[in-house]
């Protein structure tokens, strides 16, 4: 079985996250996707009023009923607490999964991580253990004026530093995937000013967002 890694804080998970576990599915072939929801990213802060069960349990809820099978809550970021860093997660999934999983786990980050890479915890070592899958990725466009993230340490945050593949220095592969118009934020800020959301989300998602009323729903 092919395995490729998704992780993010998925404040809510979004359609551009499902397009990406789908296509990774479709055009590179692998079997299963493994959301991993992190507890504390180490390059930005999670400035929304959402608990990591909350968040889990999103994730948790749409790979229970979407996805034909082919997507897995993965919860060992949020179980093990602290910062979440990729080269541990990695090292957890390749060591639970070894028995099952057919050559190296894929590890999927979008153009706006992969700016950054350098900056990580131990990315050769993130190299060494996962064939490192690059989506394009652009800020969203549904909303002017709202802000991704408050990014953390050394970092920028997202968007705000460019992916230039000639300086990346590690082996990928690159999806072709289309460019995402919404994010996270957006959806957050939609929800709390009564917007049009519904649309960004897979239906399980927003069915658990609208009977906990997250996000000021």
């Amino acid at each position: 079985m092919k395995i490729a890694v998704l992780g993010g804080t998925f404040n809510p998970l979004h359609n551009g996250h499902v397009m990406i576990a789908e296509l990774v599915c479709e055009k590179l072939g692998y079997d299963r996707v493994l959301f991993v929801p992190s507890f504390m990213p180490p390059h930005k802060i999670i400035t929304a009023k959402m608990t990591a069960e909350d968040r889990l349990e999103m994730v948790r809820v749409f790979c229970e009923k979407e996805g034909s099978g082919r997507f897995l809550c993965e919860p060992c970021e949020i179980e093990r607490g602290g910062v979440s860093y990729t080269c541990d997660t990695l090292e957890y999934i390749s060591e639970k999964y070894k028995n099952n999983i057919e050559g190296k786990p894929a590890f999927i980050l979008g153009e706006e991580s992969a700016a950054e890479f350098h900056k990580w915890k131990n990315p050769d070592r993130i190299s060494e253990l996962a064939d490192l899958v690059i989506a394009r990725r652009k800020p969203g466009m549904v909303l002017t004026g709202v802000s991704e993230n408050t990014p953390r340490g050394q970092f920028n945050g997202d968007f705000s530093a460019v992916f230039n593949p000639e300086e990346f220095g590690y082996p990928y592969i690159e999806l072709q995937n289309p460019e995402m118009k919404i994010s996270s934020s957006e959806i957050r800020t939609l929800i709390a000013e009564g917007g049009e959301w519904e649309k960004y989300l897979p239906e399980s998602v927003t069915e658990y967002i609208k009977g906990r009323g997250l996000y000021g729903y």
